[in-house]
């Protein structure tokens, strides 16, 4: 048995969601190679290293490579994965865009957000917004999975594993498939959304971009935790897409978690049910987020939120 996990990383650092897709491949069992593929990876190649649990780190660098294109990754991982029984990622944005291609060009069947690793071929994934929990059962030759983050510790350290280059050269064609335009990041300096202990997440009623900057921005700083939104304040453009909390966003599993000003819709809740302890704040009494909160306070966030950080 053995495993090819694809890593994730941004800006030079590997993300912390990686660390928690290498738990589960240790669950799967046998060794575990990761693959690093951009541009300048040296220091994410060294910190994949030390990921307790990796025998290998394979390093794939290329001017190619340097925007991550699926379209151009895709065909390097299907070239290797015949070697390994389980290409993994963890999920998220980067392995829904990624891992399915994989699935297709290797002819297998994608097993995605899986919770639980029953056996080597068996997996628990959630469906209907998470509200049902199915055991499925894969007969291919190499299997294909995205791996919650939530469901899984993260990996601790070990001596860091041997680091080998692999050589690649983009096809001509895979070149064509798509052209790196750009892209606008949203720089954030609190923890990870992902895997932070606590978020602080907003709804539509917040009103603004301004009010989530001026009213959030300092309760997360106090509290040391990410920020989040609503799918509706992020329609609204109050807040960026990679603040999303839900079902087509980011699930999250904090210790706490702070739902300010949103309604709770099921989309929503999918994102952030599995959550320690839940605090809400919202003018509506009937409002669906309160049936899954432990704490709840109903009043006008306005006046309830600067209160709540001048007191912590």
């Amino acid at each position: 048995m053995s495993t090819l996990l694809l890593a994730e990383h941004q800006n030079g650092q590997l993300r912390a969601i990686t660390h928690h897709a290498v738990t589960a491949a240790t669950v799967l069992g046998g060794e575990i190679d990761v693959l690093v593929a951009g541009e300048g990876l040296a220091g994410i190649a060294e910190q994949a290293a030390q990921l307790a649990g990796v025998s290998r780190v394979l390093v794939v660098e290329s001017t190619d490579l340097a925007h991550q294109e699926a379209e151009r990754i895709a065909p390097l991982v299907a070239s290797i994965a015949g070697k390994y029984q389980n290409v993994i990622a963890a999920s998220g944005t980067y392995a829904r865009n990624m891992l399915p291609r994989v699935a297709a060009l290797l002819d297998a069947n994608m097993v995605s957000d899986v919770l639980k690793i029953v056996s080597a071929d068996t997996f628990v994934r959630g469906i209907y917004a998470g509200n049902v929990h199915a055991t499925v059962q894969t007969a291919d030759a190499v299997r294909v999975l995205s791996i919650r983050p939530t469901a899984f510790a993260a990996a601790g350290n070990q001596p860091a594993a041997p680091i080998e280059p692999l050589g690649w050269q983009v096809a001509t064609e895979d070149k064509r498939l798509a052209q790196w335009i750009s892209a606008e990041q949203t720089v954030s300096k609190g923890p990870e959304l992902a895997t932070a202990k606590t978020v602080v997440s907003g709804g539509r009623a917040l009103g603004s971009a301004a009010q989530f900057q001026e009213l959030l921005v300092p309760l997360a700083g106090k509290l040391g935790a990410a920020l989040g939104a609503s799918r509706a304040a992020v329609d609204e453009g109050y807040a960026p897409n990679d603040w999303q909390v839900g079902q087509t966003g980011v699930v999250v599993a904090p210790e706490l978690y702070l739902a300010i000003g949103i309604s709770g819709a099921v989309q929503h809740l999918a994102g952030m049910k599995d959550s320690g302890t839940v605090v809400a704040i919202n003018q509506d009494p009937d409002a669906p987020i309160f049936q899954y909160a432990d704490y709840g306070l109903v009043g006008d966030l306005f006046t309830l939120l600067p209160e709540l950080t001048s007191k912590l």
